[in-house]
């Protein structure tokens, strides 16, 4: 039936909506209209707290998810920060080649840092948030307070040095400091995502319910892809007054669910069949039409006749002729059918292989497509051959020799996640990183299927209290780091394990080791490199002046200010990174190679010749950055900018 023409002009409200949808999905309401019907709306309340820098008050009576403190963790999510990122090299393994970043510290603040470098550009989010059992600990990101006063904290740790807090029940508000927790670390995750990316999240059942409700807050309602259930134990676990639980649940949500292909297990395998009859659907007729069929029988005359065996009904209606083991003339068959009309005269006009072997007729679709087949939402080790916790716990005693995290996920629940949503050369991320289970988890998938993915894992460096981790576990990572040298941290057992996999996944596959990154860039969040050069003038002595002159805190090395000045251009901070000293001048290449231009190339020393600044600008990078104090007047950097306008003029310069 031809297409009614709409007899109007567009719709440029629900254009519009459509637009505020794609950047505030969590703006997007229900209400009812001027006719009394329920529409999709903008919330314009929430609208004017996304664009403003204060808390928006005026609630209206709407369908929406409502807590205390939501209007606060929306401010601190959109609030900036003054942090950066400082290279950690003795922590690091291959450092200079990696691809792969460890970043310690609070994730709220690393994933603002990442916003500007993993724009759009992530396929995976995996994370594993705080239960919220009551025991749990969850961040304490302290949002009463106003923009001003979060510049100045800039999300620095409290006086006591905590950023945890037990959050028990006899708080009152146990749920929702919780929501706000996530709210405000999902609102800026959702930005890293790539248009077809995926965010996975592990929740048990006491905060699922409000884990789906945050999450579609956030992604908005249509593109909550489902939930999986894996089964996590064995044996279970009767804590419970209620029942043995062996179950927790993984939130699939997409940045836009109809871009996001499916949850994959694998291909269809060629040549399977797929067979057309399906006991208990509702009866119907097909109609094959002639030469559509190919028959694995001898050749000759099948009259019209009941076929039906057991639960299968099938009814031949018309006599069929089968010559040159096809049938010459059109036939019908009467049974309960897995298939429409419609769906078979698609296989008959992609010219697929239809399929009759024997009489009774029972007709297959042969599947020659090699398409992705999708997974089913349960996680088992008895169905899908994924582990369970007792499987992590065995893994974790492998590597470290005793167990050192309570409750770790096993590699092979990432891995089977890692294999369904990503491909070759994709970004995935851990923010609530732990043990670092999911790195381990690309590692192993890359070396499986030899892809080269990346992975970004965030992890607080929080203190591990033997009297807050079950069976000794505690005690045993204290004990395992002080015989290292490190300090009793989550981060630090996430770095250790990295490290062990690493030299572990090596010896074993001693052959790939040219073509796998097994390597990982530690990053420290820390206070920026820049002085604090803000003073009122009352505050300003003449003894300071002097210290005001250099901008750059006297503690930071050129490595420190590389990577502030990667983060604030928005370059790949796993880029390969090499030192060279050129006439006693250290100079930093990023992405250097025989074929391309450099993608960034920074000289921090002070007094940088002009010979030097040509070196530089010979090579055409696509960026120059340089020290304020590397040149002694105004004349000289003009200078620089005149040899680059000739030598360049392509490249970005700038200076610090």
């Amino acid at each position: 039936m031809p297409e009614k023409l709409k007899m109007h002009s567009p719709d440029l409200v629900q254009s519009n909506i459509d637009r505020i949808a794609e950047i505030f999905p969590n703006c997007v309401t229900e209400a009812h209209g001027a006719d009394g019907k329920v529409t999709r709306k903008i919330d314009f309340d929430l609208l004017r707290q996304e664009l403003s820098d204060e808390i928006v008050e005026g609630p209206l009576e709407r369908y929406h998810l409502n807590w205390p403190g939501k209007r606060e963790a929306m401010l601190a999510a959109n609030a900036p920060i003054a942090k950066t990122l400082r290279p950690c090299r003795e922590e690091s393994v291959d450092f200079d080649t990696t691809q792969n970043l460890f970043i310690e510290g609070d994730n709220l603040e690393a994933l603002k840092l990442l916003q500007e470098t993993y724009l759009g550009k992530v396929k995976m989010i995996f994370i594993d948030p705080p239960y919220n059992t009551g025991e749990d600990f969850i961040y304490d990101d302290d949002y009463a307070e106003n923009i001003d006063e979060y510049l100045i904290r800039s999300s620095q740790y409290g006086l006591d040095g905590e950023r945890m807090v037990q959050n028990t029940e006899a708080n009152g508000r146990f749920h929702s400091d919780w929501a706000s927790m996530l709210f405000a670390r999902l609102k800026i995750a959702r930005n890293l995502l790539r248009d077809d990316g995926v965010l996975l999240m592990s929740i048990d059942h006491d905060e699922l319910a409000n884990a789906m409700k945050v999450t579609q807050e956030v992604f908005g309602q249509g593109n909550l892809c489902g939930l999986f259930v894996w089964e996590k134990k064995k044996k279970p676990s009767f804590l419970s007054a209620s029942m043995g639980t062996v179950t927790d649940y993984i939130v699939a949500v997409a940045k836009d669910r109809f871009l996001s292909p499916p949850f994959s297990a694998g291909k269809v395998e060629d040549g399977k069949k797929f067979p057309f009859n399906n006991a208990g659907n509702s009866i119907s007729t097909l109609v094959f039409q002639a030469k559509s069929v190919r028959f694995a029988c001898d050749d000759g005359v099948i009259e019209p006749q009941d076929m039906s065996e057991g639960n299968i009904v099938t009814e031949l209606l018309d006599r069929v002729e089968v010559k040159d083991s096809t049938n010459a003339a059109m036939f019908r068959l009467r049974g309960e059918w897995r298939y429409s009309q419609a769906k078979l005269d698609s296989f008959v006009t992609a010219g697929d292989e239809i399929l009759i072997s024997k009489i009774p007729f029972r007709p297959n679709y042969i599947n020659r497509t090699g398409a992705l087949k999708k997974t089913a939402n349960l996680l088992s080790y008895r169905v899908n051959g994924v582990p369970t916790n007792e499987d992590a716990t065995n893994e974790m005693r492998q590597i470290f020799g005793c167990d050192v995290m309570s409750h770790p996920k096993p590699s092979g629940l990432l891995k089977y996640f890692v294999r369904s949503v990503t491909m070759n050369s994709d970004i995935v991320v851990d923010f609530f990183a732990g043990s670092s289970t999911t790195a381990h988890a690309v590692w192993l998938q890359n070396l499986e299927d030899g892809m080269t993915r990346r992975f970004v894992m965030v992890q607080l460096n929080e203190e591990i209290k033997a009297e807050t981790a079950q069976n000794g576990v505690g005690t045993n990572a204290i004990e395992l780091l002080r015989k290292l040298g490190k300090s009793p941290t989550i981060a630090e057992i996430s770095k250790e394990r990295l490290r062990r996999c690493s030299t572990l996944v090596a010896a074993e596959n001693p052959l790939l080791l040219q073509s796998r990154d097994l390597g990982f860039r530690v990053l420290k969040i820390d206070s920026s490199n820049m002085k604090d050069v803000y003073y009122f003038p009352q505050d300003t002595s003449q003894a300071m002046l002097g210290g005001l002159v250099d901008n750059i805190k006297p503690d930071r090395s050129g490595e420190d200010l590389l990577f502030q000045v990667l983060l604030d251009c928005g370059v790949d901070l796993g880029l390969p990174v090499r030192t060279e000293k050129i006439d006693h001048f250290e100079v930093f290449f990023v992405n250097d190679s025989e074929h391309a231009s450099p993608d960034l190339i920074a000289c921090f020393d002070p007094d940088v010749p002009e010979s030097l600044v040509k070196a530089i600008a010979a090579k055409t990078p696509l960026r120059a950055v340089f020290r304020d104090q590397c040149f002694a007047t105004d004349a000289d950097k003009i200078n620089v900018e005149q040899i680059f306008k000739q030598m360049s003029p392509n490249t970005q310069l700038k200076s610090l």
